[in-house]
């Protein structure tokens, strides 16, 4: 595993994912080799084998590695509980920065201007404790986001597009078709 200093140990991971333990929601979540999706560690679907997982810290390092989220689980909805916590406040103000849209329409240069380092410095503090780039974390909150307005409600897809960060529709239809392999109109669909 790669996040030894910010990851929970596997044994602690698959004890806790065993138990279906609520402790552990959002404080890492589990990707499935064989079915290529990562869920939360309360996720009431059928355990697979311990030799067919990976444990990752956030959800954007399970999505960066490949995995699409669990439709039953809904991982957007976890609870936010970083591995990592403590005095990294240049991560923490970076993540509140892009979750309020600051890649929305800004560039990772912009972040990291604004946050008095340099872009190639916040790449790597990113890899560290979140286990990936800030732009897969923007394009994950954008996702969540959009899935959250798909659930709740019955707003036009351009609509929800835009309210999530898209900056087009096409953008925000070749999102859902990488992360969930549907369209978001037949995710709705899925709802009713």
């Amino acid at each position: 595993m790669r996040y030894h200093a910010i990851m929970l140990s596997f044994d602690v991971c698959n004890a806790a994912r065993l138990r279906r333990d609520p402790r552990y929601d959002g404080r890492f979540f589990t990707a499935v080799k064989t079915t290529g999706i990562y869920c939360r560690p309360v996720c009431p679907a059928k355990q697979p084998l311990a030799r067919n997982v990976v444990y990752y810290p956030t959800a954007a390092a399970a999505e960066a590695a490949g995995f699409r989220p669990c439709l039953r689980c809904r991982p957007e909805t976890a609870p936010f509980c970083p591995a990592w916590n403590g005095t990294r406040s240049t991560v923490a103000r970076a993540m509140r920065l892009i979750d309020d849209g600051a890649l929305d329409e800004g560039s990772v240069v912009d972040l990291a201007t604004r946050l008095g380092i340099s872009s190639r410095h916040l790449a790597r503090l990113f890899e560290r404790h979140v286990g990936a780039t800030p732009q897969q974390l923007a394009k994950t909150l954008r996702v969540q986001r959009a899935k959250r307005l798909l659930d709740a409600g019955d707003d036009s897809m351009t609509a929800i597009a835009f309210q999530a960060g898209f900056g087009s529709l096409r953008r925000f239809n070749a999102a859902f078709a990488e992360l969930y392999g549907r369209s978001p109109s037949s995710l709705r669909a899925r709802r009713a």
